[in-house]
């Protein structure tokens, strides 16, 4: 493909609206032109409007490496703050514009571009190389998931995983763990609070438990601080009333020294103390529970990652971790020992952002940096 036809494939995805729940369109549109590219593409369509789609090219039964990522996106949030049109995917220079630029449909552009160029060079592969792409990543992962219950993966030899990190590679992220604690109380009128349950009063016992539990935790030697944070918080409907539920919501992000089935421990510890000290009603419940992924920086996979970056995108080819999961927190479940890296365009910080966008220059580097660790590859 001409540089123009990489371009218009990346606007042609940013334009099609697929907030989480929504990606069906993204996966017509792959499979369509993936199918005029004579490769072969099954879409795996579920709930209303949500489909996984899974690709192959290559022959024999040599190892699989997968270029994985999703299609969905956030919402695009207060529309007023947006310069450029979320779904015009608007050039401007070297940037183009839109909801998902980012995270992560650059990323998975390139890595069908990588596939489609791949299998156009007609390159004898001793092996396969196998594209997945998700619905669902960015609220609760359900197409990883429905994959991972499936045997998909079962004979992925290595993954790159297209979020955005600028042309570095991640070797290691933190896991993410959503919980919900629910408050019940008795409600009364506010003239006689003595005869009723306040449940806020219970979610202010467990906010200050909270900044204790995790006060001497270990610190991975790879991923760095454990991460933890109440986020959302509500209850009570009236002013003049005492109310009888309240609820808050918290992150917090797994390490590989500091699992999250510790982490479940700790918090499950802490509510039947506060429940049985204070005569409490306190519930725990997990909402997400991603798991940590880290592969070694010593990995074979890993250093012929870094080395095709290199050849694309210089200096900033560099091994890292961050504090985020991806779809890879699913498989790695299933798959412990399975070398995984996070590796597309731009940056983190741009995505969910009001204007996000991504380089041209960016995307076309990932493009050959995952043509190059195919070829590296097999």
């Amino acid at each position: 493909m001409n540089k123009d036809e990489k371009i218009k494939i990346l606007r042609d995805l940013i334009k099609i609206n697929s907030v989480n729940g929504h990606e069906a369109k993204v996966t017509k549109y792959l499979v369509k032109l993936l199918e005029d590219k004579n490769i072969k593409v099954h879409a795996d369509y579920f709930d209303e409007d949500s489909a996984n789609l899974i690709a192959n090219i290559g022959v024999g039964n040599g190892p699989v490496l997968c270029f994985e990522g999703h299609q969905d996106t956030v919402a695009i949030g207060d529309e007023r703050k947006w310069k450029h049109k979320p779904f015009e995917a608007e050039v401007v220079g070297d940037n183009i514009y839109g909801r998902g630029a980012a995270d992560m449909k650059s990323g998975l552009a390139a890595a069908v571009i990588a596939m489609i160029e791949l299998n156009e060079d007609l390159e004898k592969i001793p092996g396969r190389i196998r594209l997945v792409a998700t619905s669902g990543e960015e609220f609760g992962a359900k197409g990883a998931y429905r994959l991972a219950d499936s045997d998909v993966l079962d004979d992925v030899s290595a993954m790159v995983v297209g979020e955005p990190t600028g042309g570095k590679i991640i070797h290691a992220h933190s896991g993410s763990l959503n919980y919900r604690i629910k408050s019940f109380g008795k409600s009364v009128h506010s003239s006689i609070p003595e005869r009723g349950t306040n449940a806020i009063i219970g979610l202010n016992y467990f906010i200050n438990a909270e900044r204790k539990i995790f006060e001497n935790s270990p610190v991975d030697s790879i991923l760095g601080k454990f991460k933890h944070s109440i986020t959302t918080i509500k209850g009570g409907s009236q002013v003049n009333i005492i109310p009888d539920y309240a609820e808050l919501y918290g992150n917090i992000r797994p390490t590989m020294v500091l699992s999250n089935q510790k982490v479940k421990d700790m918090l499950a510890k802490v509510i039947r103390n506060l429940n049985e000290e204070h005569k409490l009603k306190l519930e725990l419940e997990i909402v997400h529970d991603f798991f940590p992924m880290s592969t070694s920086s010593e990995n074979t996979f890993v250093k012929q990652v870094l080395k095709a970056a290199k050849e694309n995108f210089g200096s900033k080819a560099q091994l890292g971790i961050i504090n985020g999961a991806t779809d890879a927190s699913v498989y790695v479940q299933k798959y412990p020992t399975l070398p995984v890296v996070v590796l597309g365009p731009n940056t983190w910080e741009i995505a969910h952002q009001a204007n996000e966008m991504t380089s041209i220059k960016s995307y076309i580097n990932t493009i050959e940096t995952y043509k190059k660790i195919a070829r590296s590859f097999f």
